[in-house]
């Protein structure tokens, strides 16, 4: 009877020490739930904020691109005014 006892005993300590170890693990849990979700909101965050930097890169891009061509048809509109400066030239010496 003792020996029934004394392991009832045991199995009574060792389920203790198992719920406080499953209560332990259960507030890590949460814990590294919370890590988590926050990281999660953290990469949501970033990457919107690189979804924004794409689209300004990509306006900036094409106002370069304005830019050049608004320059490239300035030059060409000069020298056509040139050509024409010059043909009215040739028109006078003759």
């Amino acid at each position: 009877m003792n020996v029934i006892v004394e392991k009832t005993k045991n199995l009574i300590q060792l389920c203790e020490a198992l719920q406080e170890e499953n209560d332990l693990l259960k507030l890590e849990l949460q814990s590294v739930q919370v890590a988590f979700d926050t990281s999660k909101a953290k990469i949501q965050q970033l990457e919107e904020q690189i979804k924004a930097m794409a689209v300004a890169k990509s306006l900036d891009e094409a106002k370069d691109k304005e830019a050049i061509n608004e320059k490239i048809l300035d030059t060409k509109q000069k020298i056509n005014d040139f050509v024409r400066e010059i043909d009215r030239c040739i028109n006078l010496l003759k």
